[in-house]
């Protein structure tokens, strides 16, 4: 049976954490090991990591030397794991019980070395702002319209060999992005309903359209080092796709 390494950064995430954690104890594919990286925490959440790991042997504590950010974080869950895929949930988002089931079934059936989900967007009062319906497969020129692969729904199969996560805007879309133009493709569940949920905090990073827009194009032109006239086309692209998401 396959066993998928779950990566979960906290920080500060006392009053989420186990809702989320919980998201994965329920899943129906049991096999999992979930590393949960405390980035130095000054609340509660390192007790509350300690103590999900008394009460089950999947969960694996990582804490931190230091503070060092979130794409850190993930990195130190990646070199810890031991399972054949590899998936991502942060600390205040949650999971639907089947979605791994389902992944796993697809991508054994189809011989898929990447897939993902659609999932739910909501605020901090559990109001619905919108769900995100992916398209049914994505190759790179796809990936760089738009990320069609939000991180929280992502598992790869580790024979892909494994990604790291740079300190960089967008570092969970450059992570995808490699790893997309490594596999060729990705292929979503045949669901188009969501599996997953993710928080929109108020303020918060992803919220700002205007930083998004300008890590974007820094990926464009720094990262995958696209020239000025073929990465405005894909910025085209990205804007309409990132409207469309919001609706």
């Amino acid at each position: 049976m396959a066993k998928v390494s779950v990566v979960m950064p906290a920080y500060n995430a006392a009053a989420t954490l186990c809702a989320s954690m919980d998201s994965v104890f329920a899943q129906t594919h049991a096999a999992v090991q979930l590393l949960v990286i405390d980035d130095c925490s000054k609340d509660a959440t390192w007790d509350l990591i300690e103590d999900a790991a008394a009460r089950d042997s999947r969960v694996v504590p990582i804490k931190q030397p230091k503070n060092g950010g979130v794409a850190a974080a993930r990195n130190a869950g990646i070199e810890a794991a031991t399972g054949t895929h590899l998936a991502f949930l942060d600390s205040d988002d949650r999971w639907l019980p089947d979605k791994l089931a389902l992944q796993l079934a697809h991508m054994r059936e189809t011989g898929t070395m990447i897939c993902y989900t659609g999932y739910r967007r909501f605020d901090e009062s559990g109001r619905e702002l919108s769900i995100v319906r992916p398209p049914a497969e994505v190759g790179y020129a796809d990936m760089l319209k738009s990320n069609r692969i939000g991180n929280l729904t992502g598992i790869y199969d580790r024979a892909l060999g494994d990604g790291r996560f740079e300190r960089i805007g967008h570092e969970d879309y450059v992570f995808w992005l490699q790893l997309v133009r490594r596999a060729g493709i990705a292929r979503r569940v045949p669901t188009t309903e969501p599996l997953a949920e993710y928080l929109v905090r108020t303020g918060s990073l992803s919220a700002d359209k205007r930083k998004a827009a300008q890590w974007q194009w820094n990926i464009y032109r720094n990262v995958e080092g696209l020239g000025r006239i073929r990465a405005a086309w894909y910025f085209a692209h990205y804007a309409a796709i990132a409207v469309g998401k919001r609706r």
